[in-house]
């Protein structure tokens, strides 16, 4: 896993070969914390053998802020096929799980230099306020709302744009129990962050904190179910409770079993569910990990 990588570049630095079986773990899991730049190859294409090299060192020289992984799409096919990779060599860059950057053919050093360097800047700290927010954040995870919710509005008068102070307030003010508030707040965003990831997963958790308002008794839908097995409104329902009383990790599994049995019941209810409640956790989250890799696993089956 990336996480293992030998530290210094002379002994292969932030670069590895992936596979099919490890690309969730290698690149989507991975780029959670920095960017992560998949190389799609194959032996015979000649412009690779340019590419691949360059590519290397430029990400070598930035040490750890940006990771590396080459793909041969001759033995992994099937990953190539979903992200419809037409011709090679092809690069796409992953952050926070998702592609945010790609180019095809072979490029002068000088613009994978620029390449890298902007994955760079979308991956680091651009605040100056990195410590305060870090200290709210762990306020707000250990209970003290109110607290958080005063350091995230400090942070934000400062800078009115910054993302993780934006969707920090929110989650704290939904932690209080003020979702109009926190409504508000992401509804009036500024235009640069609304899209942001912290902005974003601020209106999951705001989403789920509605749908708990509204969520029905476990132990009924657990009856409901034990009648029939595929009442898949009862499953989904089900699924909602658990994460309303805080069994995240049960709603999950619920979603999951709904997903295998029908992914398209609902116009794909569950998968959508899902990524509500991925987005709304720390994407470190284990659980966040974990439940990826199983419906990656369903995805690619």
């Amino acid at each position: 896993m990336l996480g293992q990588m030998d530290a210094t570049p002379a002994a292969g630095g932030w670069v590895k070969d992936t596979s099919e079986a490890d690309f969730m773990q290698d690149v989507v899991d991975a780029s959670q914390e920095v960017p992560v730049i998949v190389d799609f190859w194959a032996p015979w294409c000649g412009p690779c053998r340019t590419l691949g090299p360059a590519l290397e060192a430029a990400v070598n020289a930035v040490k750890g802020k940006v990771r590396m992984v080459k793909l041969n799409v001759d033995e992994n096919q099937q990953i190539a096929a979903q992200l419809r990779i037409q011709s090679i060599p092809t690069v796409y860059a992953f952050y926070q799980g998702r592609p945010v950057d790609a180019f095809q053919g072979a490029l002068p050093a000088s613009e994978l230099k620029k390449f890298v360097e902007k994955l760079v800047a979308m991956g680091g700290d651009d605040g100056g306020l990195g410590a305060a927010l870090e200290e709210a954040d762990t306020m707000l995870a250990e209970g003290d709302a109110a607290g958080a919710a005063e350091v995230f509005a400090a942070v934000l008068g400062e800078e009115p744009e910054n993302a993780v102070a934006l969707g920090g307030l929110a989650r704290a003010q939904i932690a209080l129990g003020a979702l109009d508030q926190a409504e508000a707040l992401l509804n009036n965003a500024p235009e640069a962050i609304a899209t942001a990831k912290e902005v974003e997963a601020a209106r999951a958790q705001l989403a789920l904190a509605h749908q708990a308002a509204h969520a029905g008794p476990v132990d009924e839908l657990r009856a409901v179910l034990a009648a029939d097995p595929a009442d898949h409104q009862a499953r989904f329902d089900l699924a909602q409770a658990l994460h309303a009383r805080g069994d995240v990790a049960g709603a999950i599994d619920e979603l999951l079993e709904l997903f295998r049995r029908d992914r398209e019941w609902n116009e794909g209810a569950a998968k959508a569910q899902l990524f509500t409640i991925f987005d709304a956790l720390k994407p470190n989250d284990p659980l966040v990990q974990k439940g990826r890799r199983r419906l990656s696993s369903m995805l690619f089956a």
